[in-house]
């Protein structure tokens, strides 16, 4: 269970890294862009770390108040439920 934690923490902030990367490079062509709704669903499934990196990576949503302050609180949140997932199941 302990490496399925793991590897899904991985895998969803690689997502939010990357999604974040994928925004950015679309909204250099003008082609359609990911949906913010789909960038912040990522950060509260646990990908706020790598959604938080990508942005500063990427300087990307970086003038944003919902992106400045969301992904930061999200980033909170998902420490605190981490935090609590392992402390009662693990």
């Amino acid at each position: 269970m302990k490496i399925a934690i793991v590897i899904y923490l991985i895998a969803i902030n690689a997502a939010g890294f990357f999604t974040f990367g994928y925004d950015k490079l679309m909204a250099k062509k003008r082609e359609r862009r990911v949906p913010e709704k789909r960038l912040f669903g990522i950060a509260a499934l646990g990908g706020a770390a790598g959604a938080w990196i990508g942005m500063r990576a990427f300087r990307h949503k970086t003038k944003h108040a919902s992106f400045t302050i969301g992904i930061p609180a999200l980033l909170a949140l998902n420490a605190v439920c981490i935090g609590l997932f392992i402390k009662w199941f693990v």
